[in-house]
């Protein structure tokens, strides 16, 4: 399981776009989005910096927590 801070998320449609950015690399990962803290939960056999870079291209800054 990997951690990460992401600023920036605010609603539903933050949540949608971040989970879709990794889902879309890689189909088995689970994402879990805590918004009222920013903390990303993914369980997923991609790296951390391709993770932070998904993210990112979302709109999004994010740190491996």
């Amino acid at each position: 399981m990997q951690q990460f801070t992401v600023q920036g998320m605010t609603c539903g449609h933050c949540v949608r776009a971040v989970t879709q950015a990794i889902t879309a690399q890689d189909p088995a990962a689970q994402v879990q989005i805590d918004l009222a803290v920013g903390k990303v939960e993914i369980d997923s056999n991609l790296p951390p910096e391709r993770i932070v870079q998904l993210i990112s291209e979302e709109g999004y800054s994010a740190t491996p927590a």
